[in-house]
């Protein structure tokens, strides 16, 4: 803010960008559609295998994922020149900020002065590390700050600051009155920034896997081997994000020397002409994908029908052309698991094991805590608005920040030394990791607050006294905590199972030197769908690849989770911990 190019973009730069988002369509849809196949054949897979014994057991919440909507004043840094204006801002339960000049506004209905999704924002509550993050953008060529222009609005003081920064959109400066205000804002947006960035990893439908395999093996052949954040968001985003990263250090350049001013001012500047370039993007590729969803939708019930009536005869190829594969890849596939993956390994299943246990311990105490706040509501108060006000308040934890904080605060335990152990296989995901894990404690936290009041309203009936309802309650409270007890088992073993495949076989891909030709090899006899292949030579060698490695996994998971269960036996854990163990006993 302060200062920009005189014209954002003017019509040669949109065109020019129309063109390359065309450009990345054309390149990615191919990509896109072979694995919408691949992800066809792996559900009706799924559901073909024998159900396993002790599935999930408790009852699946319908609630929606979902940001617990806040609003109240804030002050934001806005208008050329910018200056510190009151704003009331309006949380929106999808994850989307709102801000209006005032409170009256937004109560009748009028619209808002600007908004955004918080997709791809990073919230820092420090004025020193937002300074310090614009003078590493715009570096000074001098190295010395002072003589260059200050933006002098934002360097002043402020009180309780809220941040919101993005590596190509304009960026966001609040400020809260109070430092209470400030910690709920803060919470919210951290809500509502993992909401946005996990909608895809949330999804099981076929498209949704689909495309998150297609944006990986896109991003491989153009020579990104490593797991990386690059997968968050919605389609539309993530390939707006993609294309972005390539074009942005000429961007940057470009628009830095058509800045006026120097230092801060300049890095605000870049960050509006880059906010420009990244709507008309978001706008092209989303209007490009609108075209892609009837073929799309045509595609897929075509190949499930396909794919359902030859499913025997493409399994037996599946498994003939696996068994060649496996037989030309084993060697080199041991020798660098030998060398490369089992000597860290038990540390990585581990660090990865530790900060998840942490995560779902925490939920279960604080699930304790909930349901025995309502016994205690149903002796002391039986019937009237109290009861029911608590009753509601049960069913809002999992989408009560503050509440949940402590869950989401173990899920980033252990990050730094987790993210050291990673780093030698290339992995730079490590944000939709902690993200995944604070989503599993709020998916088991909403599943057992449903299961109780399920339960709850079963057992529950005008007949019984006080003391009976209670004894009821007890009894459903015990319940409740066996099934969660053998979900959340369950879970930790697959998010770990998940993450350690994740961080390790895309190094190992890149090891063994598999093809990355941007044209794909066919195996023979492939069965075609529409011009899809529902079996390619890299599919199958990525399931042989990942069916090996998991034989590790697997092996390793089961030696850590034995150790693990008797280390984290009431006995050995924390204090806060111990406690609601004893009390769930």
């Amino acid at each position: 803010m302060g200062v920009r190019p005189s014209s954002p973009l003017d019509k040669r730069q949109q065109q020019q960008l129309r063109g390359q988002v065309d450009g990345l369509l054309r390149v990615f849809l191919p990509c896109y559609r072979r694995q919408l196949a691949t992800a066809m054949l792996r559900q009706i897979s799924r559901e073909l295998e024998p159900r396993e014994t002790g599935g999930r057991q408790l009852s699946h919440t319908k609630k929606l994922p979902r940001v617990r909507e806040h609003q109240g004043p804030l002050t934001l840094l806005w208008g050329h020149p910018p200056q510190w204006q009151p704003t009331f801002c309006v949380l929106r339960g999808d994850g989307r900020l709102e801000w209006f000049s005032q409170k009256e506004e937004y109560e009748s209905g009028g619209r808002p002065l600007g908004s955004t999704a918080l997709t791809g924002y990073t919230l820092l509550t420090s004025q020193r590390e937002y300074l310090c993050l614009l003078d590493d953008l715009c570096p000074s060529s001098s190295g010395d700050l002072a003589q260059e222009e200050p933006l002098r609005v934002l360097e002043e003081p402020v009180s309780f600051p809220l941040f919101l920064v993005h590596p190509f959109r304009a960026h966001l400066c609040f400020c809260a009155g109070k430092r209470g205000a400030q910690r709920a804002w803060r919470l919210g947006l951290q809500g509502a920034i993992r909401l946005r960035a996990t909608v895809l990893q949330r999804s099981r439908v076929p498209a949704a896997c689909a495309f998150l395999d297609a944006v990986q093996l896109f991003r491989r052949r153009r020579g990104f081997a490593g797991g990386d954040d690059a997968t968050l968001g919605s389609d539309a985003e993530v390939l707006s994000a993609e294309l972005m990263r390539e074009l942005l250090p000429a961007l940057r350049a470009q628009t830095l020397r058509g800045l006026r001013g120097a230092g801060r001012a300049r890095a605000r500047g870049c960050a509006e002409f880059l906010n420009a370039v990244h709507a008309t993007v978001l706008a092209r590729v989303s209007a490009g994908l609108r075209a892609f969803q009837p073929e799309k939708d045509a595609l897929l019930a075509k190949l499930e029908r396909t794919v359902r009536a030859e499913f025997e005869q493409i399994m037996q190829q599946r498994a003939q052309c696996a068994q060649k594969l496996e037989a030309e890849i084993r060697d080199p596939l041991e020798a660098c698991l030998c060398s490369m993956v089992d000597p860290q390994l038990p540390q990585l299943t581990l660090a990865l094991l530790s900060p998840v246990e942490a995560t779902l311990q925490t939920v279960r105490t604080l699930l304790i805590r909930g349901m025995d706040r309502l016994s205690h509501h149903l002796r002391k108060n039986p019937s009237g608005t109290r009861l029911r006000r608590e009753v509601y308040e049960f069913g809002e934890i999992p989408w009560d920040p503050e509440l949940m904080q402590a869950c989401y605060r173990e899920a980033e335990r252990n990050r730094g030394h987790l993210a050291q152990l990673a780093d030698p296989f290339g992995f730079l995901g490590m944000r939709s990791l902690v993200f995944g894990a604070q989503d599993l404690a709020q998916q088991l936290m909403a599943a057992a607050v449903t299961t109780f009041l399920e339960l709850a309203d079963q057992c529950l009936t005008s007949a019984l006294d006080c003391d009976q309802a209670a004894e009821q309650l007890e009894k459903v409270r015990g319940l409740v905590l066996k099934k969660f007890t053998s979900d959340s088992e369950t879970a930790r073993s697959r998010f770990t199972r998940d993450w350690l495949l994740g961080i390790l076989w895309p190094f190992v891909w890149s090891q063994l030197g598999v093809s990355s030709n941007s044209e794909q090899p066919e195996v023979d006899g492939d069965i075609l769908a529409m011009g899809c292949q529902v079996l390619t030579t890299e599919g199958v060698c990525r399931d042989v690849i990942q069916g090996l490695l998991l034989q590790r996994i697997d092996r390793e998971l089961k030696k850590s989770l034995g150790a693990s269960d008797r280390v984290c036996s009431p006995a050995g854990c924390s204090v806060s911990l111990q406690e609601g163990a004893n009390e769930g006993a």
